[in-house]
Parts: C-alpha cells; structure tokens; sequence
C-alpha cells in the first residue's frame, strides 16, 4: 500500500510503500494480549521475599517439655504460630519470566502495526534527526502543531541529538526497529515509523523468522539507547 510521507512540519514529503503483509494483516487481539502479557512479565522484578522457620532469628530450644504442661506441644519458638516466627508457604525471590514462541511474537507485532494503520494513526515521517531542533521546546511546538499527545517514533537507528531533545516531553518516546515491541505501539495513541524505520521492519519482519531479540521490552531497550 501507498502511503504519504510526512514531515515533522507537516509537510509532504513523498510516498513509502508499505508491505501488506506487515501492515495489512488482519489484527488478532488475543495474539496481542499474550505478547503484551509475556512482555510484561519479563518487566516483573521478583524480588519480593519472606522469611521462613529456618531463616528468622530465634532460639532453637524446644520452648518447654513435651508432656505435662497442659499446653499443646510446641517445638520451636520460630514456628509460624508465634510471634516473629517464620512464614508459611511466603512469597521467594524467582523469575516471572516464561518462553513465548517467536511465531506469536512476531504474529503479534504485525498485528500492532496492521491495527495503528487501519485505525489511521500510523504516520511514517522522512526523518527523526536532531539537525534541525535544537531546543526541547522546539520540537514539543512541532508535536502540538501535529496534534500528537501520545506518540511513539521508531527509527532504523535513533539520532542521539534527537533523543536528547525528546526525552524530557512526556508522552513521547523512541524507540529503533529492534526495540519495537506491542507493548508500546499499543500504549501510545500514534506510531510515527521513519522511512529508514520502514525499511528496518521490513527486513526485521518479512523473513518471517527470529524477530525479537531475547530481551524485548521498551524499557529496556530505552535504557539501553540513554545509556550509550
């Protein structure tokens, strides 16, 4: 399918060509919650922990003799009837992480991308490159004068001028090829693809093989664009 391209000063900058297979799939919504789901279990710390009879600090003398006190017998002062005692069947440091195969996740994310297009609120854009913006302030003008509140840009390799200048708008992330993921798509109202970002997805999609790196998750992958 033919589509405009579009400036960040909306103007017209030329057609893109969208492969139908990517963009024009039906959209399956519970192949979407399940990869939304697997997403955000692997964000899940897991941390949380209790103390059981064996780890709480406490005596291990057998509180008072076994028969003649009339009370029922008790064996340890740290069992969970007491007082301080440990905990029974508490929660323990583990991972929420599960395996999803790489043909629901990639099914999923082609049905993120085909629902922002069908519902009109994919937008491919020349460029996302900090040349031109210099001031946070300049391009948070641009995005009001799009009528963007919520977008999600996804260029082939994120400009590191850009990033700076949009990082501190809230509501507007980005995010390269190998970082989008249907946790994200979804979660903004508007998904802005590059046409370089086009052509990443295209390569990264339409083998229909591995699409998503083991660590899929848009935080992450933000984190790790700040960081470098």
């Amino acid at each position: 399918m033919q589509v405009a391209i579009r400036t960040l000063d909306n103007a017209d900058a030329g057609t893109a060509e969208l492969p139908d297979e990517i963009f024009g799939a039906t959209p399956r919504t519970d192949i979407m919650a399940r990869v939304v789901q697997w997403q955000l279990a692997k964000r899940r710390g897991g941390t949380h922990k209790t103390k059981g009879l064996s780890e709480v600090q406490g005596t291990t003398k057998k509180p008072y003799r076994q028969k003649g006190t009339g009370n029922a017998r008790q064996g340890s002062l740290r069992a969970p009837q007491f007082r301080t005692g440990g905990v029974v069947h508490g929660p323990v440091v583990r991972s929420h992480e599960y395996s999803l195969n790489k043909k629901v996740r990639r099914l999923g994310l082609i049905s993120a991308l085909s629902q922002k297009q069908a519902e009109g609120k994919l937008v491919v854009l020349d460029t996302a490159a900090g040349e031109g913006i210099a001031k946070t302030k300049e391009l948070a003008r641009k995005l009001k004068a799009l009528g963007w509140s919520s977008v999600l840009i996804v260029d082939r390799a994120v400009d590191d001028g850009f990033l700076r200048v949009s990082r501190n708008i809230r509501g507007i992330d980005v995010l390269p090829t190998i970082g989008a993921n249907v946790y994200d798509i979804l979660r903004h109202d508007v998904l802005a693809i590059t046409a370089a970002g086009v052509e990443g997805l295209k390569q990264r999609l339409g083998d229909g093989k591995a699409t998503t790196p083991a660590g899929e998750g848009g935080e992450d992958e933000r984190n790790a664009v700040e960081a470098a």
